[in-house]
């Protein structure tokens, strides 16, 4: 089985040791998203709403790139600092999400890198 890196400018630059990205197998996994806007390099760490806006537009921008999209999201793995915010992100989900929903855990974290307060990676059905 071969394997694609998924990369696209349209998404923020990895922050360590691994790919935006990668299919293999008619799946693309995509890397943990934090709240970086890529046009500007910038951290959005601001309010969880706004986090979880910018999350959900980095995925998708990787999504596109591997010639998918959210709707061809099976599994979506949510990483939030305080389960208090869980209906926050809920919401940011049922805006830019259709049914049928992927499969989803949300777990509460003590931490994430560069402070965010929320984290998403997922696995997209896609043709490789």
């Amino acid at each position: 089985m071969t394997k694609k890196i998924i990369f696209t400018e349209k998404a923020p630059k990895a922050i360590g040791p691994y790919s935006q990205a990668v299919t293999a197998g008619g799946l693309t996994f995509l890397s943990g998203q934090v709240a970086i806007n890529p046009e500007t390099g910038d951290l959005m760490n601001t309010s969880i709403k706004e986090q979880a806006e910018q999350v959900i537009k980095n995925l998708t921008a990787i999504c596109e790139e591997a010639g998918g999209s959210l709707a061809d999201i099976v599994k979506l793995t949510i990483y939030i600092t305080n389960m208090d915010d869980f209906a926050v992100v809920n919401e940011s989900m049922k805006k830019h999400f259709i049914e049928p929903y992927p499969a989803r855990a949300t777990v509460e974290v003590s931490a994430l890198p560069l402070g965010v307060n929320v984290e998403m990676d997922a696995i997209v059905l896609t043709n490789d």
